[in-house]
């Protein structure tokens, strides 16, 4: 099994995620307690040909990842109050933990392996890295969600330039655009 630009293993696990009230209160959270940094951060999010639990998915989300050494961390913060599987973690157990995140190298039959342990599929869509992630309901096996991340050369490239400059980071601009990588607020 290799390993991403970004430390971690391929089919592995490469980040874990979080449900939070304020995405911007987070962020400065972990960047002052934690030293994460800097943030790069997707304002709105709803995924293209996203499904929720079987029907069409319209929730609005927050979403921010920056890296604490080779692990990934992803902050979610609900923009809206459409029915998705961020807002059922917040109704079930408040906000925290949400899901690991794991690298698939065949989406397909990764998808169909935990499908036959049981797992339901409650989200799925198209991600900016140019893949599909989908997230699969442990049924309180594992501690929140599994997302399954498809391994795409997209994942790697804009992983790794998210990893890269938590490496090089000074401390300036904590909050990056996603999409540009550039300065926000």
């Amino acid at each position: 099994m290799g390993l991403y630009t970004f430390g971690q293993p391929h089919g592995g696990i490469i980040q874990t995620a979080y449900v939070v009230a304020d995405i911007h209160d987070a962020m400065e959270k972990w960047r002052t307690r934690l030293n994460v940094g800097p943030w790069f951060l997707l304002d709105h999010f709803t995924g293209e040909e996203a499904t929720y639990r079987g029907g069409p998915a319209v929730a609005d989300i927050a979403i921010a990842m920056g890296f604490a050494g080779h692990m990934q961390i992803e902050l979610l913060q609900p923009n809206d109050d459409h029915p998705s599987v961020y807002k059922e973690t917040i109704e079930e157990r408040g906000y925290g933990f949400h899901h690991f995140g794991k690298s698939s190298l065949n989406y397909a039959a990764d998808l169909k392996a935990y499908k036959a342990h049981g797992y339901e599929l409650a989200f799925e869509a198209k991600v900016p890295s140019g893949g599909l992630v989908g997230y699969l309901d442990t049924k309180g096996e594992l501690p929140g969600f599994l997302e399954l991340i498809e391994d795409t050369p997209g994942l790697d490239e804009m992983f790794s330039s998210f990893y890269q400059a938590s490496l090089v980071w000074d401390g300036k601009d904590p909050v990056r655009s996603m999409l540009t990588g550039e300065p926000v607020g």
